[in-house]
């Protein structure tokens, strides 16, 4: 059974890090782009980042380029995105899930619970 296990949001404030981790289970982990996605209330759920099984290659959507990295660690299945120079815009609900390209896999339906980052003075 996929299982996906986000943590290390919190409050911060603009300009601060956080560096989330999501520990996955269930599959074969290494055999998966991973990737980020986040949520606001009312909204849809939207691709943040993607790495690679061989972590080298990397895609981020615009509004994060050169302040978000995602990483990953196979020996232990899971992946981090450590974040830079936050904005109010970056406060969502952060998730993980195996991707094809920018989607999650069309057979993913495990969503975890997410991992709550607020961005505020």
């Amino acid at each position: 059974q996929v299982q996906l296990v986000e943590s290390g949001g919190g409050l911060v404030q603009p300009g601060g890090s956080l560096r989330l981790s999501c520990a996955a289970s269930g599959f074969t982990f290494g055999n998966y782009y991973m990737g980020w996605f986040r949520q606001v209330p009312g909204k849809e759920r939207e691709f943040v980042c993607a790495i690679s099984q061989s972590r080298l290659i990397t895609d981020y959507v615009d509004s994060v380029k050169g302040r978000f990295t995602i990483s990953r660690d196979n020996a232990k299945n899971t992946v981090s995105l450590q974040m830079n120079n936050l904005k109010p815009e970056d406060t969502a609900v952060y998730y993980c899930a195996p991707v094809n390209g920018r989607n999650p896999l069309p057979s993913f339906a495990s969503w975890g619970q997410g991992t709550q980052v607020t961005v505020s003075s």
